[in-house]
C-alpha cells in the first residue's frame, strides 16, 4: 500500500501541475519529486549527483522522496546532514528525521537530537514525547480494552477515507472513478468525491452511492463532517472560479471549506489561495468549529485550529490549539466526544506514520497531554479520521487506515469497544504559594509524584508565577511531595477518591519560607514571634501568649529538624532568685505547652528561665525606669540552635 502522503495529503494539497511548493525545477529529478513520482525522482536525483551536487533543496527533496519510499535508513542519513544547515531544514522536516530514525531503531540518536534541540523546541513537544515514549515501554500503555476492527463493505481499491455520521449514515471521502476521463494527476485516481452508505445492526456499512445534498464539482469534494443542530454538512472543495480551477501566485491550488445547509444553500467559510484548509469539525457544545491547516506560522506542517462561531457564522480569526496539541509534524482529523479531542498525528513518537492521539480538554483554552491510543486502533502504518458515538451498551466507532490487509489505498474501518478509547490519565494543576503568606508565589518549586512503594512516578518544577502541571497514567493512589531550598516541605497522600476531583479542580499547596519566618536577635537566630508578656509575677499562659505560640508549633511541623531552645527573661525587680524562678518556670511551661501540642520532646533541647541576668538597657536595680523600658526585659525567645547546619 501506499503511503498516507501519497494517498491522502498529497490529493488534498492540490497543487497545480505539481508546482506547489513554489520551488523552480531545474532537473528531471526535480519534475519527478513535483509530480509525488518519488521513486523516480530517486533514481534521477542520484544520477544527477554523480555529475555535480544538489543544491540543498535538491537534496532536502531527494531526503523526502526516500522518506516517502520508505527507504528511512538513507532518508534518516541525509536529514541528519542537512540539519547542520538550517536554512533548508523546518520543524517538518526535524520531525521527519526523527521518524526516520525511529523506524531504524535508532531511538538512542532520537533522545541525543532531541537533547541538542532543548533551547529550540516547546516544552510541551518534550513533555509529550517523554510521556508517549514511556508509555510504549511500559505496561500502563494499555487502556484494557478490547476493540473489534472490521473492515468495511463499502471500501474500494481507491482510497476511501473522513467517515462521519449523518443520521443512520455514513458519508466518506473516495477517490474511486466516476468519470474515467477525469483523473487527478499526481495519483491517477478520481477526484475526490462524497459518498453515503447506510450502518446496518452490526456496524457494517451497506452499498454506496455519491452524496447528492452538496452540488456537484468537476473537482475535489471530500472530509465532510454533518452537524445536526445546524442541519448542515462541512466539507472541504477546491478553489474555483466560473467552474475551473484557480491559482495562487506560484500556481498553487488550495483547498477551502464551504457549508451546504441540507435543502439549503452553500457558503464558502474559509478561502485562501495560498492556504489550504482541511477535515472540518463542528463541536455543537461549544459552536467552535475545528479544522486543520498549513498557516506559515503554524508549529509544523498542518496544525490544528478552532474559530468560534454563532450558528455556524464564524465570529473570530483562527485560533492555534498551541503546542501542547500540534508538532514538528502533521496534526490532522480533529473529532471532539464527550469533552475529549480525538485527532492524528505524524509526529515522530508514535507507533508508525500516522496515529490516533487523544487528550482530555481542561478549560476552553488548555489540553492535557495527547496519549497515543496504541495498537488497539493504531497500527504501524496511517490511522486518522477517528469518529465514534454511543451504541447499546457500548461505543461504535471508524475510522481510516491504510493498514496491511485492506482492499484498496487508505480504507475505512469500523469498531465497537465498550468503553471510551484511551488511557486515562492523572492531571494535578496549581499554584505553589507560600503557607504563610499566600499571596506570594513560589517559582521554581520541585513537585514529585511517587507511588505507594516510594518510586518517583514524576517531576515538575512550579514557572515564574508559582503555576504548575503535571500528568502521568492513573493511579489508585499517589504521594504529591513540594520542595524548595530553605522551605518547608509539603506532603500529602491521596487516594483515588481523592483525586477524581482533580479532573476539575486545581491543587494548590502552600509551602514555608524559613527565611520569612525567623530574625536575628541578641546575637542569635529565633523565630519570628510577636512580642508577648506574660502577668506580672505570674507564669500561667494568656491566650495571647498562646497565639504565638501556635507558631512556633506550625513551624516544627514545617521544619521538623529544627532544634530549638526556650529563653525567657524578666525585667530588674524583684528578687533576682525570685526572677530566676519565674523565668524557669515560664519556659518549662512553654516547652510544655509545645509538646502539648505534638511538638516532639526531642526538638526542644532546653528550656531555661535567665531571671535578669541580661538587661538590655540600662533599667537595672534602683534604676527608675518607665514600664514601656522595663518591657523591653520581659521577653520570651524560641533560639533555632541548629539554623547554620539545618539546610547542609
Amino acid at each position: 500500500m501506499k503511503s498516507f502522503s501519497q494517498n491522502i495529503w498529497i490529493p488534498l494539497l492540490l497543487l497545480s501541475n505539481c508546482l506547489g511548493l513554489a520551488q523552480e525545477i531545474n532537473s528531471k529529478g526535480d519534475a519527478y519529486f513535483f509530480q509525488y513520482d518519488y521513486r523516480q525522482a530517486i533514481i534521477e536525483y542520484e544520477a544527477e549527483q554523480l555529475g555535480q551536487a544538489l543544491s540543498a533543496q535538491q537534496q532536502l527533496n531527494l531526503a523526502d522522496s526516500y522518506f516517502k519510499t520508505n527507504a528511512f535508513d538513507k532518508a534518516s542519513d541525509l536529514y541528519q546532514k542537512l540539519s547542520e544547515n538550517d536554512s533548508v531544514m523546518s520543524g517538518h522536516h526535524f520531525n521527519k528525521m526523527l521518524q526516520s530514525l525511529s523506524r531504524t531503531d535508532q531511538k538512542s540518536k532520537v533522545d541525543g537530537l532531541l537533547r541538542s534541540k532543548t533551547g529550540y523546541l516547546s516544552k510541551e513537544l518534550m513533555e509529550n514525547a517523554e510521556f508517549n515514549r514511556a508509555l510504549v515501554q511500559s505496561e500502563a500503555a494499555s487502556d484494557g480494552l478490547e476493540y473489534q476492527i472490521f473492515n468495511v463493505n463499502t471500501n474500494s481499491p481507491q482510497a476511501d477515507f473522513s467517515p462521519s455520521f449523518y443520521g443512520n449514515y455514513i458519508l466518506f471521502s473516495s477517490a474511486r472513478t466516476q468519470d474515467k476521463k477525469r483523473r487527478y494527476q499526481p495519483t491517477g485516481e478520481g477526484y475526490l468525491n462524497i459518498f453515503s452508505s447506510a450502518i446496518r445492526p452490526d456496524g457494517q456499512l451497506g452499498n454506496s452511492v455519491v452524496f447528492d445534498e452538496i452540488p456537484a464539482t468537476s473537482y475535489h469534494k471530500a472530509t465532510p463532517y454533518y452537524a445536526a443542530e445546524l442541519q448542515s454538512i462541512f466539507f472541504v472543495t477546491s478553489n474555483t472560479e466560473n467552474g475551473k480551477l484557480v491559482f495562487d501566485d506560484n500556481g498553487k491550488n488550495a483547498l477551502s471549506i464551504a457549508k451546504q445547509k441540507i435543502g439549503g444553500d452553500s457558503q464558502l467559510l474559509f478561502r485562501d489561495l495560498s492556504t489550504s484548509f482541511y477535515y472540518p469539525f463542528y463541536d455543537e457544545s461549544t459552536e467552535r468549529l475545528y479544522f486543520a491547516a498549513n498557516f506559515d506560522e503554524g508549529y509544523g506542517g498542518t496544525d490544528l485550529y478552532y474559530v468560534s462561531t454563532n450558528n455556524g457564522q464564524i465570529m473570530s480569526a483562527p485560533v492555534n490549539l498551541g503546542p501542547r496539541v500540534n508538532s514538528p509534524g502533521n496534526e490532522i482529523s480533529p473529532f471532539v466526544f464527550e469533552n475529549s479531542l480525538y485527532f492524528a498525528s505524524d509526529v515522530f513518537y508514535g507507533l508508525g506514520g500516522m496515529d490516533i492521539y487523544k487528550c482530555n480538554i481542561e478549560s476552553r483554552e488548555t489540553f492535557s497531554i495527547p496519549i497515543n491510543l496504541g495498537s488497539g486502533i493504531n497500527s504501524t502504518d496511517d490511522d486518522f479520521g477517528l469518529i465514534m458515538r454511543n451504541e447499546g451498551e457500548g461505543l461504535l466507532g471508524y475510522l481510516a487506515s491504510n493498514r496491511p490487509g485492506g482492499k484498496g489505498n487508505d480504507d475505512v474501518y469500523g469498531f465497537k469497544v465498550d468503553e471510551k478509547p484511551g488511557l486515562k490519565t492523572l492531571i494535578l494543576r496549581g499554584q505553589i504559594t507560600k503557607s504563610n503568606l499566600s499571596s506570594e508565589s513560589v517559582q521554581e518549586a520541585q513537585i514529585t509524584l511517587k507511588d505507594n512503594d516510594g518510586n518517583v512516578l514524576s517531576e515538575t518544577f512550579s514557572d515564574e508565577e508559582g503555576l504548575y502541571r503535571i500528568e502521568i497514567p492513573w493511579q489508585e493512589s499517589v504521594t504529591v511531595e513540594v520542595s524548595k531550598n530553605r522551605f518547608s516541605r509539603y506532603s500529602e497522600t491521596f487516594a483515588e477518591e481523592d483525586l477524581e476531583p482533580f479532573a476539575t479542580q486545581d491543587l494548590n499547596m502552600g509551602i514555608a519560607a524559613y527565611d520569612d519566618l525567623i530574625e536575628e536577635r541578641e546575637g542569635q537566630k529565633v523565630i519570628q514571634l510577636e512580642d508577648f508578656f506574660f502577668d506580672r509575677g505570674r507564669t500561667g499562659l494568656t491566650a495571647e501568649i498562646i497565639t504565638e505560640l501556635d507558631k512556633v508549633v506550625q513551624f516544627v511541623k514545617d521544619f521538623p529538624a529544627a532544634q530549638l531552645r526556650v529563653e525567657t527573661y524578666t525585667d530588674s525587680r524583684g528578687g533576682s532568685s525570685t526572677n530566676f524562678r519565674l523565668t524557669q518556670k515560664r519556659s518549662d511551661n512553654i516547652k510544655d505547652y509545645l509538646i502539648s501540642q505534638g511538638v516532639p520532646d526531642s526538638n526542644i533541647l532546653y528550656s531555661i528561665g535567665y531571671g535578669e541576668e541580661k538587661i538590655l538597657n540600662n533599667c537595672t536595680n534602683g534604676v527608675y525606669c518607665l514600664e514601656v523600658l522595663h518591657r523591653k526585659n520581659q521577653r520570651s525567645l524560641v533560639v533555632v540552635l541548629n539554623d547554620n547546619v539545618l539546610f547542609d
